[in-house]
């Protein structure tokens, strides 16, 4: 089980978005592919954002995405 969960995430990434625009992310989708090219970037050795040591980059790149260390750019 993921942690934290699809749901949670797509939260985090649409908390900055105002009332009546359009959000950010509306897929788990567009999650899975943020953070497979963040933990690409952390493999090819890219400093890590939050402590992670001894975490998988996948692992790394899902908590930066829920600390708001990382953003996903709209595509519009």
């Amino acid at each position: 089980m993921l942690h934290p969960s699809y749901s949670d995430l797509m939260k985090v990434v649409n908390s900055e978005v105002e009332q009546g625009e359009a959000p950010i992310v509306n897929s788990r989708y567009s999650i899975v592919m943020a953070t497979s090219r963040r933990a690409r970037q952390i493999i090819a050795g890219e400093d890590a954002m939050v402590e992670g040591r001894d975490k998988k980059p996948l692992s790394v790149a899902v908590e930066e995405l829920n600390q708001g260390k990382i953003k996903i750019l709209s595509s519009e």
